[in-house]
């Protein structure tokens, strides 16, 4: 064999090598597939009308109805109860005991940050050679400038640091030590160059989240890096603003007027979806893109979000709280698998070993321990998920349970905590305030409210049987309640410092041009 064969084989293999697992995946492509990443905020179960629809719900949201349709639908997917969690567990790959970031949300004040030696999905994507790109919500910390998007693995970086703002205006007030604090947030990152981009001043976010995507994917050539764009939309978190026309076709059904905002809300991210998906086939990307979509957490139902016929909301550990809406759409999918329901066990934090190694190919080297898994073969495949355990939460600063006796176990009952093992879900100490099964206003349903015996602490399901937590087994149960709670503790045993630093004034915009960014 001449030297030109030896070299021909030789570059063939590592070709075919590097590509193993990426083709085994899903149908074979030439090159590395586009991901977009689309992350919906406080979307209720029952807000996307592929559910609601048989629940009594007014929502509409055809776009995201028909990719899910033509794609995998993911009908055991969990999100953490609350924004910044999700969001830690989906760039750490970590649960939020092993970062520390277990209590809460963060806020404007505190010098708090996804920790800086935690290596992050975008830095993973880079290195497997993406071009990585940010719109929308951040919510992992800014107080450093090391804490920001473009220093933790994005190329660039459009949308707002904080929870929540004003969806036109894109303020953000706070209070702090007395202190009265307002600030725009809303900034346009390129790398090291930091700039609040004041020209979207009265422009509603979701147009211009929605028009981002669609210009980056208009710029792209076929010479460019395989693109990875993380697109967290504030819809539909509150406050409840939209353009008055998203709320005209829902007058005649929702007479509530906060429902009817989140109506609009959710119909204008769907339109946005639509747009995002037509420049994709368009601009020729659609078919090598792979397109996943979640929410964060469950809605908020004090504000009338949704999500029967499961229990609890946004905040608390029941269902209503974690199970989540997600789906993943692509025309790489097989076949076999386009429009079907996939039942594996499947978390956020499994996403980051997910789409690094088996959709781009690449290495998890340098990070820490990961608590996701990769479950690409369970999407593409239909087989069992690695996952057979997940831990929702552990926080022993949650309001604890007071005038409780407790049972002889090496885990304190009293703590706030849930954890999913096989069928099992066990919860303990106060799982949440919302803790009901509340069905949407103009269904006609009477909401049911359960008898919370004073005391109690631990709480035992049969998910795959009991879905919707109506009946607890603990009593019936002990074995599998003390072993549940001999997991806990090994989990609690795992945990580290929490990260809840004592709010700062020097974050006050006021001090920084009206702005909001980093003040350290």
């Amino acid at each position: 064999m001449d030297s030109r064969a030896v070299l021909t084989l030789f570059v063939l293999s590592s070709i075919l090598l590097f590509k193993d697992n990426v083709c085994v995946a899903y149908k074979k492509t030439v090159t590395q597939p586009h991901v977009l990443f689309i992350l919906a905020d406080d979307l209720g179960f029952n807000d996307v009308s592929y559910n609601g629809r048989n629940h009594g719900s007014a929502m509409k949201t055809p776009t995201i109805d028909k990719l899910a349709a033509e794609g995998v639908t993911l009908g055991n997917y969990y999100v953490q109860p609350i924004c910044t969690p999700t969001r830690s567990q989906l760039m750490s790959g970590r649960y939020q005991i092993h970062t520390g970031l277990y209590h809460r949300n963060f806020y404007p004040d505190r010098p708090q940050c996804l920790p800086l030696d935690e290596i992050t999905f975008p830095q993973k994507m880079k290195d497997s050679g993406y071009a990585t790109h940010m719109i929308g919500k951040w919510h992992l910390g800014f107080h450093k400038k090391e804490c920001l998007p473009t220093y933790r693995g994005f190329d660039t970086f459009l949308g707002y640091y904080l929870g929540s703002e004003g969806y036109f205006n894109h303020n953000r007030s706070d209070s702090v030590e007395g202190i009265k604090m307002n600030g725009y947030d809303f900034h346009r990152d390129v790398g090291e160059n930091l700039t609040p981009a004041w020209e979207y001043n009265g422009q509603y976010s979701t147009f211009v989240f929605t028009q981002e995507a669609q210009n980056i994917l208009r710029q792209h050539k076929p010479t460019d890096k395989p693109i990875f764009m993380y697109l967290p939309y504030q819809a539909v978190h509150g406050p409840m603003e939209v353009p008055e026309q998203y709320t005209e076709p829902f007058k005649d059904k929702i007479k509530d007027k906060t429902r009817l905002n989140l109506a609009g809300m959710v119909s204008c991210m769907d339109e946005g979806i639509a747009n995002i998906t037509k420049t994709l086939k368009e601009t020729g990307l659609y078919d090598n893109t792979i397109m996943i979509f979640s929410t964060d957490n469950g809605g908020p139902t004090i504000l009338h979000y949704n999500n029967w016929p499961l229990r609890g909301a946004k905040g608390t550990l029941w269902e209503g709280g974690v199970h989540g809406v997600g789906f993943v759409h692509s025309p790489l999918l097989p076949a076999q698998v386009q429009g079907t329901v996939n039942k594996a066990f499947i978390h956020v934090s499994d996403w980051f070993p997910t789409i690094v190694q088996s959709i781009a190919g690449g290495q998890l080297n340098g990070t820490k321990p990961l608590d996701g898994f990769d479950v690409w073969d369970s999407i593409i495949k239909g087989t069992s998920s690695p996952r057979k355990e997940l831990l929702h939460n552990i926080d022993p600063y949650f309001v604890k349970v007071t005038n409780i006796t407790q049972l002889p176990s090496p885990f304190t009952p009293d703590i706030h905590a849930a954890l999913r093992v096989g069928d099992w879900k066990i919860l303990t100490g106060n799982p949440g305030v919302y803790n009901g099964w509340i069905p949407p206003l103009e269904s006609g349903i009477v909401p049911i409210q359960p008898v919370m015996p004073e005391g109690k602490n631990i709480w035992l399901f049969n998910i795959t049987a009991d879905p919707d937590e109506k009946y607890d087994v603990a009593y019936k149960n002990p074995s599998v309640v003390k072993m549940m709670l001999a997991k806990l503790a090994e989990y609690y045993n795992t945990t580290v410092p929490v990260l809840w630093p004592d709010p700062d004034p020097n974050c006050d915009p006021a001090n920084h041009g009206g702005v909001w960014g980093p003040w350290m």
